[in-house]
């Protein structure tokens, strides 16, 4: 009989004590012990199984669990008599950042400083035993939400410190989404102050602390070396394209089949591949996210499980506010191409930055989608004069590429009717309906493909147009092949939109953004577009495929500031 099949179970006893399905990963506890490595960063996708692991971490080895390991009989670590020996025998100190995520720096520090008071709550036990003096006694009741940040700062490695007296042995410490405060100051525009708290209490508690046996920490992203661990000179990093661990965090394929034949369903394994394998850790290729995997489990229908576990806000500003370059590389990953950029898996959240008109480091947001899950490493070259890896990039999978597609949709879905009044007047050819949609979506998501207090009027009409293009790609993918002029310089842009029926006319259409030096109006601009589409001679390519001219329909778009202006030729 099959196991029943839980959601969101993240408590690893309840979980194989009450035969909910479960796939074996307790092999990652005699790895991760084996490797002897002081303190582990492990970074995955979100609902890839981290904090499942840690849970089942501090169930194995805590002694709050002593003699209390046949929860774990049946399991692979429990084959091993060493590892049963080891079973329950450490003090552990086990907390979550998750939680802490809040609009404002003084909102996130209490977040902080509470989830420490409750940890120290768990320990009370300490003010009834000799190995304390007063003074470190009065520490621990001063311990609250109010504390100082001295305090904060010093809490963790004063806590192994007052259990190592008590247990007579080094302590080992498990973080888990160490990474969430810090993200969540980035977007809310705290990130400096935040960085020096977590800077402070992370060399606190994992450089300099003298009772620290070993430490996990587990997050989405590597936030680089100059930011909080300048000082862990002893850590050991695995990312998603680190051998180490590959396994350990997602489902292999194998498991994935097995589990589907389990609950009889041996005939989906191609379709649940299309949906939900292409995630690759380090050589370990075919990893299916966990979290689609169950729910599919659960409800045997495909949807969009993992990418709709959150707002997806981060990325979706990334790619909004992004460069024309950003939205021309989503145009071509939606189409099924690869990219080769250049990765950094330390993540500089600064260069992330698109406030002021500044468009961020492209390579720094490839790293960041593909440390998310949403872009998956094909290969990778190393340029061995530049120490720079090269890597070949494409959409993780179907439910990936149908969450971007959303996405964009809803950048317009603010407008109404208006966005899809503007298509269908493009698809009937009536430029006068699409003059007066057009200048209606332009003024109501203007502002909004750009960032900052005082937008570039140089980047503005740039980055609008860029990603109205990008939502006509999504919206017309099942009628179109719609591809962009890669030479996008400031000022031109074309589009070819290649019917993929005879029913269906071919449309050319170039950006003009007006130049007031050149041309006296918006209709000289206007103008002007139609011109380059005639002077570069556009249409040939689609004459090539056997499209003829009166199926070619031409429109120049010239802007300035909110106001467009469309003629057609």
């Amino acid at each position: 009989m099959a196991r029943t099949v839980g959601i969101g179970i993240q408590n690893f006893e309840k979980l194989v004590t009450e035969n909910s399905f479960y796939i074996d990963k307790t092999d990652f506890i005699r790895q991760w012990w084996e490797n002897r490595d002081e303190v582990t960063l492990i970074t995955r996708p979100r609902r890839f199984g981290k904090t499942l692991n840690m849970n089942m971490l501090e169930r194995f080895l805590s002694v709050e669990y002593a003699e209390r390991g046949e929860v774990f009989e049946g399991l692979s670590i429990w084959n091993d008599e060493k590892y049963r020996n080891l079973q329950g025998t450490w003090p552990v100190i086990f907390l979550s950042f998750a939680g802490i995520k809040a609009t404002s720096f003084i909102e996130a520090k209490k977040g902080l400083f509470y989830l420490i008071e409750k940890l120290y709550n768990r320990y009370e036990f300490l003010l009834r035993e000799d190995s304390l003096n007063e003074k470190e006694k009065e520490f621990i009741k001063n311990i609250s939400v109010n504390m100082d940040n001295y305090s904060a700062v010093s809490s963790l490695s004063t806590l192994s410190e007052f259990l190592y007296r008590y247990y007579g042995k080094k302590v080992i410490i498990l973080l888990d989404e160490y990474d969430t405060p810090l993200q969540e100051a980035w977007v809310h525009g705290y990130w400096h102050e935040m960085v020096e708290l977590i800077r402070g209490l992370f060399n606190s508690t994992f450089k300099t602390n003298p009772y620290l046996e070993r430490a996990v920490m587990t997050g989405i992203t590597r936030v680089s070396k100059e930011s909080i661990f300048s000082d862990l000179n002893h850590l050991t990093v695995v990312t998603v394209t680190s051998d180490i661990y590959a396994d350990c965090f997602g489902f292999t394929e194998e498991e994935v089949f097995l589990a589907l034949d389990e609950y009889g369903m041996q005939d989906k394994h191609t379709e649940v591949k299309k949906w939900y394998d292409g995630f690759t850790f380090g050589k370990c290729k075919d990893i299916y996210n966990p979290w689609s995997i169950i729910n599919y489990l659960k409800t045997g229908r495909l949807s969009t499980y993992w990418a709709n576990t959150s707002s997806n806000g981060l990325v979706d500003k990334l790619i909004r506010e992004g460069s024309a370059e950003i939205k021309m590389s989503m145009e071509n990953l939606l189409k099924g191409e690869h990219l080769y950029k250049e990765i950094d898996e330390q993540i500089i959240f600064e260069q992330l930055d698109t406030e002021g008109g500044h468009t961020g480091d492209e390579n720094a947001i490839w790293s960041l989608l593909l440390a998310s899950g949403y872009l998956k490493a094909e290969s990778y070259t190393l340029n061995e004069d530049t120490g720079i890896d090269l890597y070949e990039l494409a959409l993780t999978n179907k439910e990936v590429q149908i969450m971007f597609r959303k996405m964009i949709k809803k950048w317009f879905s603010g407008t109404g009717t208006v966005y899809n009044g503007f298509i269908r007047a493009l698809l009937q050819d009536d430029v006068k309906s699409m003059n007066a949609y057009m200048n209606r979506v332009a003024l109501a998501t203007f502002s909004y493909f750009d960032s900052g207090k005082n937008p570039s009027m140089e980047t503005q009409p740039e980055r609008f147009y860029h990603g109205f293009v990008l939502g006509l790609a999504v919206e017309l993918a099942e009628r179109y092949i719609i591809t962009a002029n890669r030479e996008s310089g400031f000022g031109r842009y074309d589009v070819m939109m290649e019917p993929k029926n005879e029913t269906d006319n071919a449309v050319i259409m170039e950006f003009k953004v007006r130049d007031s030096r050149e041309e006296k109006s918006l209709e000289d601009s206007a103008d002007s577009a139609l011109k380059q589409i005639e002077e570069q001679r556009y249409e040939a390519a689609l004459k090539n495929r056997g499209i003829s001219g009166d199926r070619i329909r031409k429109y120049g778009f010239a802007f300035e500031g909110k106001e467009v202006l469309i003629k057609s030729r």
